[in-house]
């Protein structure tokens, strides 16, 4: 693509704001003529690059930027693309998240948003949408779960300073190191997950995008995994101002370990995430199918957190057909009121850091099956250190909610950086045919017992009672706690004991007030 074409493509003046929706034209404007990106060979790193010298946003004619708008056009048509029917989705970006910078070595590349973004545009699917500008979460949003030193501690961390500061108190360093933007790129994160989650809430949509969220594997007072603030868990606390439960769902090939924590004991979330175990080789060695919550079976929580471990090289057709049978009996049984979906791409083969092999129609066949329930959903990005196959699949899943079931697989032509999809050039190769193909370990005899034991642990969540949000008194949490060491002490197997003790106390371990 000509440069002065992808120029136009990232700042289209607000004379044609009839085309593109204002927010994007803002974050375009925004970012023209900042950088534009080249591709090296050298492994991992793929690094932002002055555009050539005298061109700037200054020199785009109209007719270039209306020439392009044309190519948009036809390319909606060609892949009838349009806003959808009887629901609504949002997609919250922004240039800014693009242009953090973990290290030239560091296998996480935002870069992979910028070509997401491009590719979102070139199809025409910003046209079929509610775009939004990510709004930079604030303190106070992020000490919802984070303790407030630590968040402190982000915003005062630099690469200057960082030798004078205690960086492994917080698990920086290494896997989560300090750049510069290091603050910013966490507020955004955060701030677009948090705004996704409020968009569902007052109805301004029923699926919200956000493919710089899913960051799953912060916790509360440190960064792991290449996580620093766990948008994830920020978004959900959100949902659940107005849902009485929220299912949360993990594609990613690593363990959703740091949602799973944050709500090990709250059965108003359910965690179910598939992944890679392998508790001594595999980041991050965490979420075996005996790990379903507190012990024993009677403490709050219990069976809410699912786990389906898997094995290297696992299919298209057993992992479609393993997530059809462990989702629908687990929404049909906890009747969640909303969804999150992590879809980290590092699940796709081929992926630098992955050990599947499956391919782009697979992973988007869950999020398919997700969206069918009809329920108010979060869709969030995740891992993916192939930056090329992260932005195919987050277009096509963007193309999935919108509805645009019959995208041609071959680029646009226009598409900016379009070489960098080469040499094919399309949306779909056949990532389970790559030289990172991993030797199939799952039979068939493992994934049926998977899903045997995941409904055997859904049967507990059946006698679970409904959730009453009309009243929650305070210091409740407390008085749970007390409950569940008394019964620890005096009615640990008996089922009957701790239905009397509920009475002469008056409120449930689970902390809903007893009858």
């Amino acid at each position: 693509m000509a440069p002065a074409l992808a120029t136009a493509f990232s700042s289209m003046p607000l004379s044609i704001a009839s085309s593109m929706p204002s927010s994007l034209t803002a974050t375009a404007t925004a970012t023209a003529g900042a950088t534009a990106t080249t591709t090296t060979t050298a492994g991992i790193v793929q690094e932002y690059a002055p555009w050539p010298a005298g061109t700037t946003a200054k020199n785009i004619t109209v007719g270039q930027v209306v020439g392009l708008d044309r190519r948009i056009e036809a390319e909606m048509e060609r892949n009838g693309i349009e806003a959808p029917r009887g629901y609504t989705v949002s997609w919250h970006h922004d240039a800014r998240v693009e242009r953090s910078h973990f290290g030239p070595s560091h296998p996480m590349k935002p870069w992979r948003l910028h070509l997401t973004k491009n590719l979102i545009f070139a199809y025409g699917m910003h046209r079929a949408m509610r775009c939004a500008r990510i709004r930079p979460a604030t303190e106070q949003e992020m000490a919802a779960f984070h303790a407030e030193d630590y968040i402190e501690f982000l915003k005062t961390v630099t690469p200057e300073n960082m030798q004078d500061l205690n960086l492994v108190k917080y698990n920086l360093g290494g896997d989560c190191p300090v750049f510069h933007g290091l603050y910013d790129f966490c507020t955004l994160s955060a701030g677009g997950s948090v705004d996704a989650a409020r968009a569902l809430n007052g109805k301004f949509s029923d699926i919200a995008i956000n493919w710089s969220g899913g960051l799953h594997h912060a916790k509360k007072v440190e960064a792991s995994g290449f996580c620093y603030i766990n948008d994830i868990v920020l978004a959900i606390l959100e949902l659940l101002r107005f849902h009485a439960r929220v299912l949360y769902i993990d594609i990613d090939v690593h363990h959703g370990d740091g949602v799973e924590q944050a709500f090990w004991s709250n059965e108003r979330v359910m965690t179910l995430s598939f992944h890679k175990y392998d508790k001594d080789n595999f980041f991050p060695g965490t979420g075996a199918l005996d790990s379903y919550g507190p012990r024993p079976s009677y403490r709050a929580g219990s069976h809410f957190s699912l786990n389906v471990p898997l094995k290297d090289g696992i299919e298209d057709a057993d992992y479609v057909w393993l997530f059809k049978q462990v989702v629908e009996p687990t929404v049909r049984i906890y009747n969640p009121s909303a969804v999150v979906l992590q879809c980290g791409a590092d699940s796709l083969g081929g992926d630098r850091l992955g050990c599947f092999n499956l391919n782009i129609e697979a992973h988007g066949a869950c999020l398919g099956f997700v969206k069918s329930f009809g329920l108010p959903l979060l869709v969030l990005g995740g891992g993916g250190y192939t930056a090329a196959n992260v932005a195919r699949l987050w277009t096509y899943e963007t193309a999935l909610c919108i509805g645009a079931h019959d995208l041609r697989h071959d680029l646009p032509a226009h598409a900016p950086n379009r070489d960098v999809f080469g040499p094919d050039h399309t949306l779909l190769p056949r990532l389970s045919d790559t030289t990172r193909r991993f030797e199939n370990k799952n039979t068939q005899q493992y994934l049926f017992s998977l899903v045997q034991t995941v409904r055997e642990y859904l049967r507990y969540v059946e006698r679970s009672p409904s959730v009453h949000m009309d009243y929650v008194p305070p210091g409740i949490d407390r008085v749970r706690a007390a409950v569940d060491r008394e019964l620890d002490e005096r009615f640990r197997d008996s089922d009957d004991g701790r239905r009397q003790f509920e009475r002469g106390t008056g409120t449930g371990a689970r902390g809903q007030l007893a009858a």
